[in-house]
């Protein structure tokens, strides 16, 4: 059965669900290729590079949240991938989720509101910005838009096929991030203010549950991963007032007219989307309220927000203005070509709304749109490095340029690696201890040391008696010759104290030979 059937010409109703989709897929296709990427990208990189076993592997240590993207990840990419097929299904995602945020208004409303409410959350600059990032948060934001049609449709036609095909949006929706767990208290908001029957409640409250079993493995491993999401903080105020500008156009003319849109559709929600079933109000309200303000709750006791967590919720803001916009157009005058001009009007101003923000696109599209800039590290390790050069990363996490840009390492030796990640099942692999460390860079009369972006700030600390090694030598034994640094790190170049290193042991073996 269709997911889109509400009276109307079908072609309307077609072009208002395809249009934001190619708008959505158009705009993540420009810039797709940036030249860098970011730490969270490279771990993509390395988890979906590595075999079956060696995924399942690190899912049992860390990153068991992101387990069934790391898979569909490690089907869909080859085995070195570049940032543009990293990213293309995050672009398809983003494509979906327009695509699907107009078809629930359609369906709820007309096609001119499904076409608005599609193209507002097409243009929109946190959709692009999650497009155009090879993470799972686009496809966790195309499956909570499917699981608000799928329950709109379930609603008005109530069948165990139904529900059923709800539960598998649900389950697989937050198997990909748990968090997207939260679109089911929002539908229970919407099943109470829209008063369904009974046969109704019944028929979501057993898909409800089944999608929320099914997550209890998940919930196990990620609960026992916990400490991985320590460096979350506590959100407060601004946090708060940052998500909303986030979500409503940010500042100025854009933010109020959004805030004013909102306003009219909560308080004279359109007429058409009385007739049975859920409102397009009821239904996008609280989708775009209760995530997220149960994760800032929440994260008051145990810090767990972060904005791309509630990035799956958006979709409920420009639904609410679209109908903000039909409830004001429905009580205009009628002129002739009534049913033309509003939403010419309305096209109009999503294409303004669009260029006021296009310095804002332009921007996400930069080197500098993420927190790190692992793509010019690399091209400076290339540069800098030759094969059989050794390299000590200080701390380890500094490996993340190694997966995500092999080549800019490639035949160098890892000092203190002693098994890789794929090996020892973690993202960056397990270094040797202090003593063995000491024992290693005593055979070397001079090295290469790559330090991480906070390495290299003054004043770190290192956390790890190793790291605490790789400094000590470094200061006891080495002097620094040569420097060069980026925004997300530093490499510089140590000559040993006194010339030429002194005889290795046997015992200490040739270094930087890890085990594989």
């Amino acid at each position: 059965m269709s997911l889109i059937t509400h009276p109307g010409p079908a072609r309307a109703r077609a072009l208002a669900v395809a249009v934001p989709g190619a708008v959505a897929l158009a705009l993540g296709l420009w810039g797709l290729d940036r030249g860098t990427m970011w730490r969270d990208e490279a771990a993509t990189v390395m988890a979906a590079s590595r075999s079956l076993p060696q995924l399942w592997h690190l899912l049992g240590t860390i990153d068991a949240v992101h387990g069934l993207y790391y898979l569909l990840m490690h089907v869909l990419l080859p085995a070195h991938p570049g940032e543009v097929p990293l990213r293309l299904p995050s672009v398809c995602g983003a494509a979906a989720a327009a695509s699907l945020v107009a078809a629930t208004a359609t369906r709820l409303a007309r096609p001119r509101t499904g076409l608005w409410a599609g193209l507002l959350y097409a243009v929109a600059p946190f959709t692009q910005y999650y497009a155009q990032e090879g993470r799972s948060y686009a496809l966790v934001a195309a499956g909570a838009a499917a699981a608000t049609l799928l329950c709109v449709r379930a609603v008005r036609e109530p069948t165990g096929r139904n529900w059923a095909g709800y539960a598998v949006a649900v389950a697989l929706t937050a198997w990909l991030h748990e968090f997207a767990v939260l679109v089911l208290p929002a539908h229970a908001v919407t099943l109470a203010v829209s008063r369904v029957p009974g046969r109704v409640w019944r028929g979501w409250a057993a898909a409800a549950a089944a999608a929320a079993v099914s997550l209890l493995p998940l919930v196990l491993v990620t609960h026992a991963q916990s400490a991985q999401v320590g460096w979350i903080r506590r959100p407060d105020r601004a946090d708060a007032e940052a998500l909303l500008r986030t979500a409503a156009g940010g500042h100025g003319l854009l933010f109020a007219a959004t805030l004013t849109l909102v306003a009219v559709a909560v308080s004279r929600p359109p007429a058409r989307t009385a007739r049975g079933g859920c409102g397009l109000v009821a239904t996008a309200l609280p989708l775009a309220l209760l995530p997220p303000l149960t994760l800032l709750t929440l994260s008051q006791w145990h810090p767990l927000y972060a904005p791309r967590y509630a990035f799956f919720a958006f979709a409920g803001v420009p639904l609410l203005v679209a109908a903000g916009a039909e409830a004001l157009v429905a009580r205009l005058p009628r002129p002739a070509p009534a049913a033309t001009l509003p939403a010419l009007a309305g096209l109009g101003l999503i294409a303004a709304a669009f260029l006021a923000q296009l310095p804002l696109q332009e921007q996400q599209r930069s080197a500098h749109a993420r927190r790190d800039d692992l793509g010019s590290v690399a091209r400076m390790l290339t540069a800098r490095l030759r094969p059989g050069d050794p390299l000590l990363y200080v701390p380890k996490t500094g490996r993340k340029y190694a997966a995500a840009y092999p080549a800019s390492v490639a035949g160098t030796r890892d000092v203190s690696l002693l098994a890789s990640g794929a090996r020892s099942g973690t993202l960056y692999g397990r270094d040797v201890d202090a003593a063995a460390l000491r024992a290693r860079m005593a055979c070397l009369p001079r090295l290469w040391v790559y330090f991480d972006a906070e390495a290299a700030r003054p004043g770190w600390h290192p956390r790890t008696r190793t790291d605490a090694a790789k400094l000590d030598v470094l200061r006891e034994d080495f002097r620094p010759v040569r420097q060069d640094g980026r925004r997300s790190g530093a490499v510089r170049l140590y000559e040993r104290v006194g010339g030429a290193a002194p005889e290795c042991s046997a015992a200490a073996g040739a270094p930087g030979r890890p085990r594989k």
